[in-house]
């Protein structure tokens, strides 16, 4: 160390050629030193490190259970028994490993294990977020992290995953290397490897892959649950595998006009069926996307989760009869192939059943796309949140409305002119009878009333995620021109049914490692008022009343209950696309959606109380049998001195 300050004394004193050899001299001295405190840090973490000729030497992953609200019933094991078939590198086409290579690590063949540019920017992210984060390993990192490490997240990991993966290099050739990594990556839905891939999607070999099917397979590791073919998200699927085959042609992997020709293949019409011991499917897949989304994949592979959910296993099974049943029908009759159902308990907010469509297993009408939480228009079946923001201004059900043809000038040069749905006009009516009868004329003019943006955040008060855009909707809103998802309407009603308190929906009762801690619990909550009680007795007496809603639906409608109170409130879009009947008691809130998952029409009267009523009137049938009846808040008329507000005027 001396040595160095003497050469800095006399890089300073000195000119020329003797400042340039002092300079020589400091620089050596530094990279002397830099060298000697790698070759300590490697020695120090090497001497404990296990051997990379080991890596073959698996654990065996623990599987995930998620089981129902009881804990009787496993719902799905999600890796029980992984399937993994190691083949030889020469097996895996060239198709698969270029795809591989284009997403995970474009200078695979080029790096010696690591990239120090990705290195140094981690760095800087961990030190900026006081963490470890993830990103920009190779794929050689990627392997030593999956299966050798443990899945700590520290900085001393990451230094040992720099080392392994720099004698990784030294010991297996690159190819050794991509073919223990394509043997070892996760792609879902229980396969491991790309052999197994091949097989669960497309009933083949790898070797049989063709380069459509390999881009599609690539395109899974990064999120297999949320890319899956069987998931609710195959349009992001088929966007992910385009993007690959495009890199794949920059790249020059393959030709321009070979990723053409493969993106024009359908192929998520070539996925194998699905067929896998797994109760309530579209649940599932929902609960397993939020442990992925909050714990990671790996996790949730193979870290021995133990999930339980709140669904009800008994009203599941009545609730997936009821739309198998309803939607076979409604097939023959209406052209409306599909239907789900979603079941809440509004107390607590609790999913006790979903079923995302007739069959989880039926490819021809898209079966595993959980229409539950994908965004449909509502129809009429919004009605009542605007009806409820008018109340909470203090409109009332006894609020006289003219029911005849009116323009609307929305400012744009062009009139709004709603019809009712069979085209007549009834004069002066009620709120209470407009809402009940689901008159659009008077609908419209309540809207206009209530105002839209505010409509808008009652109904995301109670529960809809959606609707983030107001200024698109207008007037149509109140007739269902803006979309919402059935799970998200379902709860929104469940805020209906328990008096305006609102409660976040949840599907998780309580979340256990392997070693039985407990990673997350629910608790009871007293929910959050949105609406005061009695507006809620309004539209809960609007609803539930049978005699307002009968000049309409006729008198022995399938909303029509002698024994208990129950409000209801059907919806249906232009042309026939959606039909749909919510409902509610004070114990429970059921929503039905019915049409086709590609959005074609159905035949024409397709209305909600045809196609979705019969199928949410089975399931409640059914399942009210075992609640205690519960009346709602009684309404008590108000007299506001108001004729109109009083509907009163005509007596004047």
């Amino acid at each position: 160390m001396k040595h160095i300050f003497v050469a800095f004394k006399d890089f300073r004193n000195t000119t020329g050629k003797a400042r340039w050899k002092a300079f020589g001299k400091i620089f050596g001295a530094f990279m002397l030193l830099s060298l000697v405190l790698v070759a300590v840090i490697f020695i120090y973490f090497a001497k404990d490190l296990p051997s990379p000729g080991k890596v073959n030497a698996r654990f065996i992953a623990e599987s995930t259970k998620i089981y129902d609200r009881t804990g009787n019933h496993i719902l799905y094991d999600i890796h029980g028994e992984e399937k993994r078939t190691l083949i030889p590198f020469a097996e895996m086409p060239d198709s698969m490993r270029y795809a591989t290579i284009t997403l995970e690590d474009q200078a695979f063949y080029s790096h010696y294990g690591i990239k120090f540019s990705s290195i140094i920017r981690s760095a800087i992210k961990d030190i900026l977020h006081r963490g470890t984060t993830q990103g920009g390993s190779t794929i050689t990192q990627q392997f030593v992290k999956n299966s050798i490490l443990t899945r700590e997240k520290t900085f001393t990991r990451k230094i040992k995953e720099v080392i392994l993966s720099i004698e990784m290099e030294q010991k297996f050739s690159k190819d050794e290397i991509l073919g223990m990594y394509l043997n070892e990556i996760p792609y879902g839905s229980n396969a491991y490897g790309v052999e197994a891939a091949a097989q669960t999607f497309f009933g083949k070999h790898a070797k049989e892959l063709t380069l459509d099917e390999s881009a599609l397979l690539a395109a899974l590791p990064q999120a297999p649950t949320y890319y899956s073919p069987f998931g609710s998200h195959p349009e992001n699927l088929k966007a992910r595998q385009e993007y690959v085959l495009k890199q794949m042609a920059s790249l020059g992997y393959i030709t321009q006009e070979q990723a053409e020709q493969a993106i024009q293949i359908d192929v998520l019409s070539k996925i194998s069926p699905y067929a896998e011991n797994i109760s309530a499917p579209h649940f599932v897949m929902y609960i397993k996307e939020y442990l992925e989304s909050k714990y990671g994949e790996q996790a949730v592979e193979q870290g021995g989760l133990k999930v339980y959910t709140t669904l009800d296993w008994d009203k599941q099974q009545i609730a997936e009869a009821a739309v198998k049943t309803g939607a076979d029908l409604n097939t023959k009759k209406y052209g409306a192939e599909n239907a789900a159902l979603v079941a809440i308990d509004p107390k607590t907010g609790q999913i006790l059943a979903m079923v995302g469509s007739k069959d989880y297993f039926d490819k021809p009408i898209d079966g595993q796309v959980n229409v539950a939480i994908r965004d449909r228009q509502p129809g009429s079946s919004f009605k009542p949140y605007v009806y409820l923001t008018a109340f909470k201004k203090g409109y009332t059900p006894e609020t006289l409305l003219w029911d005849v043809n009116t323009d609307f000038d929305l400012g744009t040069g062009k009139d709004y002119n709603p019809k009712n749905y069979d085209g007549k006009n009834r004069g002066s009516v009620k709120m209470k009878e407009a809402l009940a009868m689901s008159l659009n004329v008077p609908a419209v003019k309540t809207l206009y009333l209530a105002g839209v943006n505010d409509s808008i955040n009652t109904a995301k008060s109670l529960g809809i995620t959606t609707l983030n855009n107001p200024e698109r909707y207008g007037l149509s809103l109140v007739l269902g021109g803006g979309e919402v998802k059935l799970l998200d309407h379902t709860s929104a009603f469940g805020s209906l049914a328990n008096n305006g308190v609102f409660h976040n929906k949840t599907a998780v009762l309580k979340i256990q490692d392997s070693t039985g801690s407990v990673l997350e619990e629910y608790k009871d909550s007293p929910g959050e008022r949105i609406v005061e009680k009695k507006y809620l007795g309004m539209l809960d007496y609007i609803l539930s009343t049978n005699d307002l809603r009968a000049p309409v639906f006729g008198n022995n409608n399938p909303l029509k209950f002698a024994d208990r109170s129950v409000a209801a409130k059907t919806g249906t879009t232009n042309e026939w696309r959606d039909g749909w009947t919510m409902g509610y008691t004070p114990s429970l809130v059921v929503g039905v959606w019915a049409g086709n998952n590609d959005n074609s029409a159905m035949v024409q009267g397709a209305d909600g109380i045809y196609v979705a009523a019969p199928i949410w009137r089975s399931f409640m049938d059914q399942v009210l049998k075992n609640y205690n009846i519960k009346p709602f808040p009684k309404y008590k008329k108000e007299d506001t001195g108001k004729p109109v507000l009083d509907g009163t005027l005509n007596s004047k």
